[in-house]
């Protein structure tokens, strides 16, 4: 009989946090997209011709999406950070010691690997910092605004296009750990999948005592 391979606790929780930093930045990224179509400011029939327009969602629900789920993808970021901690330092370490020639080079696919890493880690950190910014600071970038080392119109210009290199490079990151996503996704469900059985079974036996 066929054994199937249980996937670890450590696996599982691995999966459960990548899983709600996939759903977060999915959902941030969508309203961000809306507000990269659909710009703040302007007047009905005036300079922006997009005023008032409603995509599934009024502009106000569309905003509070973006804010917290942004706040989510925050918090699922910094706890898949500290569980790949030792990875990291590592990986930093050992990028270090390549380029004071203390040991050979990485191989090209884990140098690509580490760059895309690198670029979602600065961007999404450019995104998270300036998303700070207006969490504090909501409205619309104007020179109304306070001004925090940036004026509200530059810290408008880097939440907008670190964000699209980060979900650029996220998905760089997607496909080339797809065959893991896969695979563990299956075995995650299987394995809910196989308890509920097994759960429903007991439950059936017991009653029927």
């Amino acid at each position: 009989m066929e054994t199937k391979r249980r996937i670890s606790k450590r696996t599982r929780r691995n999966w459960e946090i990548d899983a709600a930093l996939l759903i977060s930045a999915v959902a941030a990224s969508l309203s961000g997209i809306y507000f990269l179509y659909y710009v703040i400011g302007g007047y009905q029939g005036g300079r922006n011709p997009q005023y008032g327009s409603t995509i599934l969602f009024e502009r106000h629900l569309w905003d509070t999406l973006h804010t917290w789920t942004g706040v989510i993808m925050i918090l699922a970021a910094i706890i898949h950070i500290a569980i790949h901690w030792k990875w990291l330092k590592s990986t930093l370490t050992r990028m270090w010691k390549t380029v004071t020639l203390q040991t050979k080079p990485v191989n090209k696919n884990a140098r690509f690997n580490i760059f895309i890493n690198a670029m979602i880690a600065i961007n999404f950190l450019l995104a998270a910092i300036s998303g700070i910014y207006f969490l504090f600071y909501p409205g619309s970038a104007g020179a109304t605004q306070p001004t925090f080392i940036f004026t509200s119109l530059v810290w408008d210009l880097i939440h907008t296009w670190s964000g699209v290199l980060m979900i650029i490079a996220a998905i760089v990151h997607f496909g080339i750990h797809w065959r893991w996503v896969v695979n563990v996704t299956r075995r995650y469900f299987e394995r809910h999948t196989n308890n509920n059985a097994s759960l429903a079974t007991t439950t059936a036996v017991i009653e029927a005592k």
